[in-house]
């Protein structure tokens, strides 16, 4: 057995002969041999060097066998120990047995091959237990890294998880500083559309103002209320390739042709704004904006609560914003005209239930469509006070958006807006809330 080739043997015994008989027997086994003639001797050899078996007479002059083999249990516990006796003592048996747990003890004069085969078993005995020791404690210390690598994971894991937690929270607020941006340009090219009428039919910073106010009235979600902002800046996108003469006639006197063209501007404004995945709901709005209650508008016919809520709420505020601006009709209406016809057609052209919240909340806004809101402030930039958020887009009287929506004021700001009114020869209005006020400081616990 290839494990056997490096064990070494001990023999002890105070006889020579004994001695000399045990190497002949195991001179052709593959072991290294060697020999003390007393307990003294024996240990001696066995701190010089390790030694895998030994085979020990029982008696024997100072120490004697059982005695030594129980010291070898003591001081080397991997050594493994037989006995020799020529007498029936079975006290020296037993104490070799206790004391010394030997692995065999054998009688004298021994049988060769029974003594061959068992040094030969106690050594793969031995081998044995040494794999299983190794291998025990190659699981333990297999088992100890896994646990250092799972607990190593595990805070890798939430490291990791904390870091992707920041990047998507980072990336969420980046998603809401590019949404807030889409509304921004939006309500910037809104101004440019503008352009195309005379001031005093600009009607989308009053749609806009309008929507907003009812939706937040409401407390719409956040997303819907911003696809609604965008599409009330945009819902007359589609008019931007009309002639200006037609831009300008009121909806109820066109002509065949014109009547037909106008018709399709909801379309035409919805296609132009599909590519910009972001402005797809709020196309969505600016297609059925002009439908009716009764399935009798426009592009698709659709009726009552087949229409998205957002373009029922968006026809109610363009409708109030164009019937006073001549829009609509061969005249203008003046404010409570416009609620008044909203009310006649409520459940024909507009839904009953919205129609009746839409004209309480323009009943308590101020005739310049202020937002209902006790804490905001009407005052004219000479009036301003650092500190202040603009509680609604300032545009200037060309229709340009100058300040957003959120805007803190600073005095350097004020100071710009009153050089800008006197180069412009004009005097704006800037709808306000006071400055916010900072948290409290707890006190010091005492």
């Amino acid at each position: 057995m290839s494990e056997l080739h490096s064990a070494t043997l001990l023999l002890v015994d105070d006889e020579e002969n004994i001695l000399k008989s045990l190497r002949r027997l195991l001179r052709h086994e593959p072991y290294d041999i060697l020999t003390a003639g007393d307990a003294a001797q024996a240990m001696q050899l066995l701190d010089q060097q390790p030694i895998d078996l030994i085979v020990s007479d029982a008696r024997m002059p100072g120490m004697d066998g059982a005695s030594l083999l129980a010291e070898v249990q003591q001081r080397w516990p991997d050594c493994l120990r037989i006995l020799l006796t020529g007498h029936a003592d079975i006290g020296t048996m037993v104490k070799a047995i206790n004391e010394g747990h030997i692995y065999r003890y054998i009688s004298k004069p021994w049988d060769d091959d029974e003594l061959r085969l068992t040094i030969r078993q106690a050594l793969a005995f031995q081998h044995s237990e040494r794999e299983r020791k190794r291998l025990e404690q190659l699981t333990y210390e297999q088992n100890q890294r896994l646990l250092e690598l799972n607990t190593n994971l595990e805070q890798r894991v939430r490291d990791r998880t904390a870091e992707l937690q920041q990047t998507a929270d980072m990336l969420d607020l980046a998603y809401a500083e590019l949404k807030r941006s889409y509304v921004t340009a939006t309500e910037v090219f809104s101004a440019l559309l503008n352009q195309r009428l005379p001031r005093d039919k600009h009607s989308n910073a009053q749609v806009i103002a309008l929507v907003r106010a009812y939706a937040e009235g409401q407390h719409w979600p956040e997303a819907q209320q911003r696809d609604l902002t965008m599409a009330a800046a945009l819902y007359n996108l589609g008019k931007l390739t009309w002639s200006d003469s037609l831009l300008n006639s009121p909806a109820d006197l066109l002509y065949k042709q014109e009547r037909a063209r106008y018709r399709q501007y909801p379309v035409a404004g919805e296609s132009l704004l599909m590519a910009l995945e972001p402005l797809q709901d709020a196309a969505r709005l600016i297609r059925h904006h002009q439908e009716r209650w009764d399935g009798a508008g426009f592009p698709d016919r659709l009726k009552g609560e087949a229409i998205p809520v957002g373009a029922r709420l968006l026809k109610l505020a363009v409708d109030f914003v164009e019937l006073q601006c001549g829009l609509v009709l061969d005249r203008r209406l003046n404010r409570d005209e416009a609620l008044l016809l909203i009310q006649k057609y409520s459940g024909k052209l507009y839904d009953p239930a919205l129609c009746e919240q839409f004209i309480h909340l323009c009943t308590t806004l101020a005739p310049d469509l202020a937002l209902a809101d006790a804490s905001i402030m009407a005052l004219d930039t000479r009036r301003l006070e650092p500190g202040m958020l603009l509680a609604r887009n300032l545009h200037a009287e060309s229709g340009t958006l100058l300040l957003n929506e959120g805007k803190q004021l600073n005095r350097a700001l004020i100071d710009k807006l009153i050089a800008f009114e006197e180069s412009e020869g004009a005097r704006y209005t800037l709808f306000v809330r006071p400055a916010p006020q900072p948290s409290p400081v707890p006190e010091t616990v005492r």
